[in-house]
């Protein structure tokens, strides 16, 4: 009958105890996966330890579509040091290299310049928000520790294609609810 014709039929046949069963162990999966989030902010200091590189400001340093996997710690930023920052009136998180530090001699207090290694301006001042010429530790999400190339880009693809998100996740809905145990 075919793939679909055989989830309508399987779809058919779920009794309720089927059913609850499999709504929970979804529950649990969902669960699991954000005690392993909040698990992972508590370990690394950071508010999101996992981030996607969107453009190609980085290059040849990461490409778009690596994941990288943040920390933020105590110790003072560098310069040099490839860095996550948000600007204050954007959600999309940035990732630059740090290419000054003014330290404040009577508090651990700093602030940062930054510029993607792509970019052919001089610094990223041209990007923050308005009148705003420096960097401080409240903008700074996390320093990049490490990466994984290309594996994020699926994300980039479901953000700009919502049709390929939908299908995804109804092909997913569909598998899970007619998988047999």
């Amino acid at each position: 009958m075919g793939f679909i014709g055989d989830s309508i039929e399987s779809l058919k046949s779920i009794n309720v105890r089927q059913s609850t069963e499999q709504v929970i162990t979804l529950g649990m999966i969902v669960s699991s996966a954000l005690v392993i989030w909040k698990l992972l902010m508590c370990v690394t200091g950071c508010e999101s330890p996992v981030v996607v590189v969107l453009t190609q400001s980085m290059e040849p340093a990461f490409q778009r579509g690596d994941i990288l996997f943040l920390r933020m710690g105590e110790e003072p930023i560098r310069a040099g040091e490839i860095i996550v920052f948000n600007i204050d009136g954007r959600d999309i998180p940035i990732v630059h290299r740090v290419i000054k530090v003014h330290e404040r001699n009577d508090t651990a207090d700093f602030d940062v310049l930054t510029k993607g290694d792509n970019n052919n301006e001089a610094d990223d001042r041209g990007i923050y928000a308005p009148g705003q010429e420096w960097l401080q530790r409240h903008h700074i999400m996390g320093r990049a520790v490490g990466f994984l190339p290309y594996v994020g880009y699926l994300t980039i693809i479901m953000t700009e294609k919502l049709i390929i998100k939908y299908v995804l996740i109804g092909a997913l809905g569909l598998l899970a609810m007619t998988s047999k145990g």
